[in-house]
């Protein structure tokens, strides 16, 4: 743009204004302004940096004012935009404090210097405009997916050109092996919009579980129309991926009406996928059911459910194991993933081997703690009883009722198991003191003796030790090493607590300890609770929306 002559062509500049703003997508106004500020740049280095020079452009006309103005004070601590009244009054016999007196001065001709210098400033104002406006564009289009044109690659990362704006498909968000060229057309899905220094980064994902969910929202009528739901995606980029449908009418099937005639549905969506595998599952209330229908095309012979760790157990016959885990693992991942459980596969073999050494394990500790045959041992194990506190103090009937034995047979074992349980107190007792374990600590609701010989083996000797652990010290947990999932032991590894129980036991600590009251420990609970249902209600509107 020149300006060597902005006075003389009036018309040449608001055309000049109307092309940028037309280009740049911004309003014509903010161009103008742009204008007029290198316009007020230049003047104020030709008349006088600390001069009040100000430019307008009549953006009807096109015609320019430029000039200075000086504001009526009553002490004057500027000389060069301010004036006292006496003075105002020689010029404006009117004039009051906050008078404003404006004299016109004549128009600037532009050097290369200053050219140079007004071109810097309108560049500038017109690129942050134009960043305001990507952003105020793309802010609220989170979770849209959108056509781009490869513009250029980047040490791996993908520059997309939006035509309004530009986007980027990190290395991490890419389908793996996909070789994006310049010039390719793609689609990609919007999951974050931020501003920064260099103004609004859009970043897409070919990656994204949701792109999954919206392609088939585009190639399904029935899902876009919210006929069929899709609860849940699970992806290894450019391999294979797993998605979960359901049908609000009963009349229509999901999992057909997602694969369409002859598989032209999903086959566009593999496609665009550059190949990826789609495994269609029926969704389903009854989680053991959906977890079967996840681990196809495996077929499962059992599922044990722990609610409380949030793991499943599934057996398999022995020809099924490698088809239920998958090459590298990724069956399995992928429907762990899409179901929210921590799976663990086992082969019917497995299976029993496992259940007979917990049946020899029991069977061996009736025998040693009630002095009992391996018999009447055996018989207390198939009937169910685990402990020998379940032997002590269930229902006298209970025992009695197995066959094989009577009422005085009851009677005894319920005594013995009685004299053990008191026997092994006095030792964990005993041992609890040893190890220097505070009776506070034992007085706690939940705590056992077993529990306490294993607090202080933990070298947690009192209540504030307690306090101070977190429901993973209690439990145990999981870390990644190598690669594989390590089980690392809790304090109360074979009590198999719940979150909420070990949580529990150590607020309770706390309150003890007198780091928290009763109240506050009330209030924080009401927050969680409303604040997981806030969570679930978003994650409901998040499932409805990539429908």
């Amino acid at each position: 743009m020149s300006l060597t002559g902005v006075s003389a062509n009036r018309l040449e500049l608001l055309q000049i204004a109307k092309a940028v703003a037309a280009e740049k997508s911004i309003d014509e106004s903010i161009v103008l302004e742009a204008i007029e500020e290198a316009i007020q740049r230049a003047a104020r280095s030709r008349y006088g940096s600390e001069l009040d020079i100000r430019a307008h452009i009549d953006p009807v006309t096109g015609s320019m004012a430029l000039k200075r103005y000086v504001t009526v004070v009553e002490e004057v601590e500027n000389d060069s935009t301010e004036i006292s009244l006496e003075e105002a009054k020689k010029l404006n016999p009117d004039a009051e404090i906050g008078f404003v007196f404006d004299e016109d001065l004549p128009p600037v001709e532009f050097g290369r210097v200053a050219s140079q210098a007004a071109k810097q400033v309108i560049t500038q104002k017109v690129r942050e405009a134009e960043r305001a406006r990507q952003y105020e564009e793309f802010k609220d289009r989170v979770g849209e997916v959108v056509n781009g044109i490869v513009k250029r690659v980047e040490y791996g990362n993908v520059i997309i050109d939006l035509g309004k704006a530009e986007a980027i498909i990190r290395r991490n968000d890419g389908i793996p092996r996909e070789n994006l060229q310049q010039g390719d057309r793609t689609r990609a899905y919007i999951y974050e919009v931020r501003e920064e220094a260099r103004g609004p980064q859009i970043f897409l994902s070919r990656a994204h579980p949701k792109l999954m969910a919206a392609l088939f929202a585009q190639e399904v009528p029935e899902v876009y129309e919210g006929i069929i739901k899709i609860p849940s995606v699970a992806r290894d980029p450019g391999s294979r991926a797993k998605i979960a449908v359901l049908s609000n009418d009963p009349a229509i099937d999901p999992v057909g009406a997602c694969v369409g005639m002859r598989g032209s549905r999903v086959q566009a969506v593999v496609s665009e996928l550059q190949g990826e595998k789609i495994d269609i599952i029926q969704w389903s209330e009854d989680p053991a059911t959906f977890l079967v229908n996840a681990l196809a095309p495996a077929e499962v012979a059992k599922v044990v459910m722990d609610e409380d760790d949030g793991r499943v157990e599934v057996v398999v016959p022995e020809e099924q194991l490698s088809l239920a885990i998958g090459r590298r693992g990724q069956n399995v991942r992928l429907a762990s993933q899409l179901t929210g459980w921590t799976i663990d596969i086992l082969t019917e073999e497995e299976e029993s081997e496992r259940r007979q050494k917990e049946f020899s394990a029991r069977t061996e500790l009736f025998m040693k703690a009630l002095d009992v045959d391996e018999v009447i041992a055996q018989l207390l194990a198939t009937e169910g009883f685990e402990s020998v506190e379940e032997v002590a103090f269930v229902d006298m009937e209970e025992v009695a009722g197995i066959e094989g034995f009577d009422e005085d047979t009851a009677v005894e074992l319920q005594a013995r198991a009685r004299e053990h349980l008191e026997r092994l107190a006095e030792k964990l007792d005993a041992r609890r003191k040893e190890l220097g374990v505070a009776d506070d600590l034992i007085e706690m609701e939940g705590i056992t003796l077993a529990m306490a010989v294993k607090l202080g083996e933990a070298d947690i000797k009192n209540v504030e030790d307690f306090a101070g652990l977190v429901p993973d010290d209690l439990r145990g947990w999981f870390e990644t090493k190598d690669g594989e999932r390590v089980r690392q032991p809790g304090i109360f590894e074979d009590e198999k607590l719940s979150v909420e129980t070990a949580n529990d036991m150590i607020m309770r600590a706390r309150v003890a300890a007198g780091w928290v009251t009763e109240e506050e420990l009330a209030t924080a609970a009401a927050e969680a609770e409303e604040g997981a249902d806030g969570e679930n209600g978003n994650t409901e509107e998040a499932a409805a929306g990539s429908s």
